[in-house]
Formats: C-alpha cells, structure tokens, sequence
C-alpha cells in the first residue's frame, strides 16, 4: 500500500498517509467531539475539539509506533523495512522480505500487541497517579479534566487494539503468531500460511455476519463498520491463500527461465513521438532498453512517456525521460521468480531488469509470469 502524504522519516523508517486515513482521521474527531462532550458538557466547545484532534494525533502516533515495533523486530532480524503507511484500518508496515523461520514470524507478529498494550497500560497508570478513577468507583458527577479524559481514552483504545490484533485471522497479528506457531510444529511454511489464512477468512466472515446482525438490530454505522473490517480481513486472507498457490506453482523457476533475452532496444537519442509511434503503437510493447554509444544506459516505457506532455513529445529525446539503469531495481538471473514477482508487487513495477555482473540480461515482466502460470494451469500442473 503505497502513501499518497509523506511525512518523514523515523528511524530510518519512511512514515506517510494513504488517502484513506483522512477519512478515518475525520469520523475518529468526530466520535471523540461527541464522547468528550459526554463526558463534560461544561467544558466548551473550544476545549472539546482542541481535546478531540490532540487525542486523535496521539491515537495516530500510538498506531506508529504499535508498526514501528513491527519494524524494529524484521530489522533487527535481517529483513528490511521500506515504510509505514497509516490507512483507514490503522497502519502496515510494509517489510521487503517475509520471515525466514517461524521464530521470527512470532516475534514479528506479536510485539505490535504487546506495544499495544504496554502503551495502553501506562497511560491508565499516569491518569491514575493524577487522581483518576474508575466510573465504577466514583460518583457520576464527579468532574474530569481533559488530561484525565484523553489519558483514559487512550489507555483503553490501545489495550483494545492489542485485544483486536491478537484475534487469530490473518493477516491480523494474531494470525501471524497463529502462523508461526503452525509453522513451528509442521516445519512448513506454506501449509501453516495456508491454514492461518483459511482461519482469517472464517473470522472475516463472522465479523461480517456480526456487523450485519448488529445493523439490522440497530447499530447504524457502527455495524456497517464491523461488516467493513470484516471485508478488508476476507479479501487479505484470499489474497494470502492464493500468494501460497502462486508460489507453490513457480517454486524452483528462476527468473533465468522466464525472462525475455530479445530485448527490443531504442536509441537514447530519438525523439519519444518516434518511440510511441514506431515501437509502442506498432508492436503492443510496452518496455525497451535504451541504448547510446553500444551499451544499454536506461529503460523506457509507456509510463515515462505519459509523464510527458504530447505536445512535446517530438522536441524530447528518450534519454531525458528514461529511467536510469542506476536507478531501476533490478534482479540476477538465479533470483527465484517468486522473490521478482513479490519486489514488482511491492514497487508496483511492471517489469524489472535482469542484471549480472554489471551487464543486461534481459527483462522479467509480469506479463511473463502470468503466461507461465497460465501454461501450467492449462496443462493441469
């Protein structure tokens, strides 16, 4: 999931903001204006809302760093972290490669909750210490400063996410230790992806049940909510279950056996209105190897050449539009096309190029894969 608002960096961590998160961002405020305003209707409109949007920053910043402790644990075991990226149902920390062991995939999947909850449990101790009680100890009539109401909320929603995150559908965190568990005991990892997923479809589907049943007995949004969750955890899990099919199919194909040597090449020096018209129109290509001087110096495609106005189209030259073949991601003949496939899914790439030893190979497109795979669904294999 890629970020639209890019926000910085944090420990060498990429954080942004999908679209998405503006709109949760904004029922979130909302739903804090009305339970502050509940909570003391005494304390004004101005005192509300500045309450409502710092408590909802902190609830964000609480959700980092449940993702940031997911990121800690893959760097601190080798695997590389790209980014965190806040959407409508929280946050994904999105981590280049997956867990090698399953003692990894445990430590990665349940110290977010953890974090979660320790997060949650210091709050509640500091609006303790500053006199809170518990409504159940207290009169109802007894006044709560905005500190106190913020400090509560918080400590609650993040032992609640904790709670929420440990239910064992993938790709929950939950699931995940569910995974590694599995994993653990079978010593396979695409059996235990596969039953962790097969168990977060049939959470997903309860959820959606739930949330059906509490809209029609009256829940309004807060059903259609559940039903939505419910949703996105049924089209993750099918999408994990069938990422363990796709594997099993290409496992042992390198990008060597896939991959196009014939690569049509352009010259860096022609125009981009002679590459769409002669190269792209012509042949249905979408992907050529720049070429000056005899050595292959970029890529151009048919989405470097939108990024250009037509109209000056035939006053460009390939070589100032292209991408650099210093700066494209690339992959080495023996890499398994499963890894290639999972880096063009992670950069939302079309294609990447086949490097050795400083030299182009050729390309791997997904154009490729899926050919092959539909060879070997049709051949029953």
């Amino acid at each position: 999931m890629e970020a639209q608002i890019k926000l910085g960096r944090v420990f060498g961590v990429e954080i942004g903001l999908h679209y998405t998160w503006l709109l949760i961002a904004l029922l979130i405020t909302l739903s804090l204006a009305g339970h502050f305003q509940m909570v003391n209707p005494d304390w004004g409109r101005g005192v509300i809302w500045a309450s409502a949007i710092v408590t909802g920053v902190l609830f964000f910043a609480a959700i980092i760093a449940h993702e940031l402790s997911h990121a800690a644990v893959a760097k601190a075991r080798g695997l590389p972290v790209r980014s965190i990226t806040l959407f409508a149902l929280g946050g994904v920390a999105q981590i280049e490669k997956e867990a090698a062991d399953a003692k990894t995939e445990f430590w990665m999947g349940i110290v977010g909750p953890i974090t979660s909850a320790v997060i949650g449990f210091v709050l509640l101790g500091i609006a303790l210490a500053l006199g809170w009680t518990p409504r159940s100890e207290r009169p109802m009539s007894t006044p709560e400063s905005p500190l106190l109401a913020m400090l509560v909320w918080l400590g609650y929603i993040n032992i609640t996410l904790a709670i929420f995150n440990m239910i064992p559908g993938f790709p929950l965190d939950g699931g995940r230790v569910l995974r590694a568990i599995i994993w653990w005991v079978t010593g396979k990892a695409d059996r235990s992806t596969r039953i962790a997923a097969q168990v977060g479809q049939l959470v997903a589907f309860g959820f959606i049940a739930l949330g059906m049943i509490r809209f029609f007995g009256g829940a309004g949004f807060g059903g259609l909510w559940i039903a939505f969750i419910g949703w996105f955890l049924l089209d993750a899990a099918r999408a994990s279950y069938a990422q363990v099919g796709i594997a099993e199919s290409l496992r042992g194909v390198r990008v060597a056996d896939v991959m196009e040597t014939d690569c049509p090449v352009v010259d860096g020096r022609s125009n981009l209105q002679t590459v769409a018209d002669e190269y792209l129109l012509r042949t249905g290509r979408r992907c050529f190897t720049v070429v000056e001087d005899g050595r292959v110096v970029g890529l151009i495609t048919s989405h470097e050449i939108k990024q250009v106005e037509r109209a000056r189209w035939a006053y460009t030259t390939v070589d100032t539009a292209m991408r650099p073949l210093e700066q494209l991601r690339t992959v080495a003949p023996e890499t398994p096309v499963t890894e290639a496939l999972e880096v063009m899914g992670r950069d939302d790439l079309n294609q990447l190029p086949v490097v050795s030893d400083g030299r182009l190979e050729g390309i791997i497109s997904r154009a490729h894969i899926v050919q092959l795979l539909q060879t070997r669904a049709e051949l029953n294999m």
